[in-house]
C-alpha cells in the first residue's frame, strides 16, 4: 500500500512541478504596397534616430498592468525579438508607405534630414481589457522643432495574449498614422 501511495505522490509532484512552455511574439509588420525606386538624391529624407522605451517595457517579456500600480512582467509570453528594435521596425515601414516622396531610415541619410524620435511610455495590457500605448515623438527639422505627444487606450477584442499583441501592434500604428500626418501638415 505505502509503494502504491509514493508512487501516487510521484505522478502529483511531477506533475506540478512541468514547466509551462514559453511563448514568443513579433509585431506584425505593417502590409506595404511595393513601391517604385527613390531617387534618394532628391527624395526628402527622415532620419528614425531611436525608439526608446521606459525601463519596465525594456525586457523580454510581454508586461501587464493588474491593478492602479502593479505591472507583471510576463515570464513565459515573451518578445520573439527585442521590443525596441521591434517598434522601431515597424515605424520604419508604416512611415515609408505613409510619407510619399520621403525616404525614411534608421540611418542618416544626406547632408541635413529631419530627425524623428519616439519615446514610448507604456505599451502594455490593463486589468480592464484594454491595450495601452503612449510616449511622445520629436521631430527636427532644421532649427524647428514639433513634439507631440500620443496616448492611446484600445479595447481587446477578446482574452489573452494574442489579442493583446494585436490590439498593441493597431495602437502602434495608429501612432504611426498620426506621425506621418502631421509631418505632412508641417511641410
Amino acid at each position: 500500500m505505502s509503494k502504491g501511495w509514493l508512487v501516487a505522490m510521484a505522478l502529483l509532484l511531477s506533475a506540478c512541478s512541468s514547466t509551462t512552455p514559453k511563448t514568443y511574439y513579433q509585431l506584425p509588420q505593417p502590409s506595404v504596397a511595393t513601391a517604385g525606386k527613390t531617387d534618394l538624391t532628391a527624395a526628402r529624407t527622415l532620419w528614425l534616430s531611436h525608439v526608446a522605451l521606459a525601463d519596465y517595457l525594456s525586457t523580454s517579456g510581454l508586461v501587464y498592468q493588474t491593478n492602479d500600480v502593479r505591472y507583471v512582467i510576463a515570464s513565459n509570453n515573451l518578445w520573439a525579438s527585442p521590443l525596441e528594435q521591434q517598434l522601431q521596425q515597424t515605424l520604419q515601414s508604416s512611415l515609408n508607405a505613409g510619407l510619399p516622396g520621403w525616404t525614411v531610415s534608421s540611418q542618416p541619410l544626406g547632408a541635413a534630414p529631419s530627425e524623428l524620435a519616439v519615446t514610448v511610455k507604456a505599451f502594455h495590457g490593463r486589468y480592464d481589457g484594454k491595450a495601452v500605448v503612449q510616449g511622445e515623438w520629436t521631430l527636427q527639422r532644421g532649427d524647428r522643432l514639433l513634439r507631440q505627444p500620443f496616448n492611446l487606450v484600445l479595447p481587446l477584442k477578446e482574452d489573452g495574449y494574442d489579442a493583446l499583441v494585436t490590439t498593441l501592434a493597431q495602437g502602434w500604428q495608429q501612432v504611426a498614422q498620426s506621425i506621418a500626418a502631421q509631418i505632412q501638415r508641417s511641410e
